[in-house]
């Protein structure tokens, strides 16, 4: 079957809310480590699935799943040493005072949980993001992100707040008071949303904010507004969905690269390579409040399957070293990507850590004109024909992002290179 003809066939089952990658969609059909194969037997690159952790297919990680789903698969109403040693594993690596593992199967989940629980241990309604945000589609954690429905339609009880942009926003990084000049912004939304009747219950914070970047953010800013909430009575919430999971290369937590310590942290994709299993995780503190109201119970969130997996993943990521392949491949990575940067005009800014670093692509350098939703769709699709896939990101959707599976390597670091570079040869704006 072509490509064209299983197109139809996806639309005509799955409707038009499903979209795909790239000019000429992919059919990709396996998986290993950092490669992947179309139906035609090409090869890639895979440099944008931070999904796939410890890299596709791990063979550890299948063993793992297939040894106890061909044993036992039940909910976490039933004692299972698996979950119990997996929620042990993850409070040894946990910032500060968390201690307690609450397991979903997916981002969306977890972080719809972490409102919930902030709502009710603040007695507050109000929920903090910023602008351009993605936190998931329930049908709470889809009003949080910002960056999937118009601006009118967002309640009353929802603070958007700018992101702190050091390249696109109001305040640059030549700006010595751009920390303070962000904080100072978030503070009057947040007057704001007093104004309109609504305390802070909690700011959540994308610790990369991804959709807009990624970000790298003042520390003072970071600090203020984690400060700032907490002076009004809200909790802090770190979605690590993106940016933990040893993607920055210094800790398994982007939130201690910051210096702060989140009353609650939420994880997805990461944590399974692949399979879904997510994470709530906050202090004895927090959950007791929680749990003297209300209970929580997910069917598959917890299962024995999940659990054995999320174990393989540490157990891959702590014996192949892949936190320091983190640092150690980023860093080569990103000096390629700013020698790219000094030839081609069209990327205005190079932004990152570790394993996950974004292109802010402009038609101009001077007015930082960004690039449209089509031009970069155009461009992924150049890159890709150069055997390397990679992701977008933005306010704009003009960001190239970069956020490869852990195991990554210099080689494929040189790939991807040399993939954007005769890309942005063949590219015109």
């Amino acid at each position: 079957m072509n490509n064209q003809e299983l197109i139809a066939r996806r639309l005509k089952t799955l409707g038009p809310t499903y979209q795909n990658f790239y000019d000429r969609p992919l059919h990709l059909v396996r998986g290993s480590g950092t490669a992947l194969w179309d139906a035609d037997g090409r090869q890639y690159v895979d440099c944008y699935n931070n999904v796939v952790s410890v890299g596709h297919c791990h063979p550890r990680v299948v063993e793992a799943l297939c040894k106890q789903a061909a044993t036992l698969n039940t909910h976490t109403r039933y004692l299972h040493e698996g979950i119990v040693e997996l929620g042990e594993m993850l409070v040894e690596r946990m910032p500060g005072d968390i201690e307690i593992c609450i397991f979903t199967c997916t981002g969306s989940e977890a972080n719809d949980l972490a409102a919930q629980v902030a709502r009710h241990v603040s007695g507050q309604q109000g929920l903090i993001v910023t602008e351009a945000s993605y936190h998931g589609v329930s049908e709470l954690t889809r009003r949080l992100s910002t960056d999937s429905y118009p601006p009118e339609d967002r309640p009353d009880w929802l603070a958007v707040i700018e992101p702190p942009n050091l390249y696109r926003g109001p305040y640059h990084r030549d700006d010595p008071e751009a920390g303070a000049r962000y904080l100072e912004l978030a503070r009057q939304e947040l007057d704001r949303l007093e104004q309109r009747g609504y305390k802070p219950a909690a700011v959540m914070i994308d610790v990369a904010w991804d959709s807009n970047g990624p970000l790298l953010a003042p520390t003072d800013y970071v600090l203020g507004l984690c400060a700032e909430v907490r002076k009004r009575g809200g909790l802090v919430i770190a979605d690590e969905v993106q940016s933990g999971y040893c993607r920055s290369g210094k800790d398994w937590w982007n939130c201690n690269n910051y210096g702060f310590q989140p009353d609650i942290l939420t994880c997805g994709k990461p944590m399974g390579a692949g399979h879904p299993l997510a994470l709530m995780a906050t202090t004895r503190d927090v959950i007791d409040d929680y749990s003297r109201h209300y209970h929580y119970f997910n069917t598959f969130g917890g299962n024995p399957v999940s659990a054995a997996v999320g174990k393989a993943v540490i157990d891959v990521i702590e014996s192949e070293g892949l936190l320091h392949n983190a640092l150690e491949t980023g860093a080569y990575l990103e000096a390629g990507l700013r020698e790219l940067a000094g030839r081609h005009e069209p990327i205005g800014d190079v932004q990152g850590f570790g394993l996950f670093w974004g292109l802010d692509m402009v038609a101009d350098r001077d007015s930082r004109e960004p690039l449209s939703r089509e031009q970069l769709r155009h461009l992924g699709s150049l890159i890709a024909e150069q055997g390397v896939i990679t992701g977008t990101s933005g306010r704009y959707g003009q960001v190239l992002k970069l956020r490869p599976p852990l195991p990554f390597s210099r080689s494929d670091a040189d790939k991807t290179v040399a993939a954007i570079d005769t890309a942005l040869k063949g590219f015109s704006i």
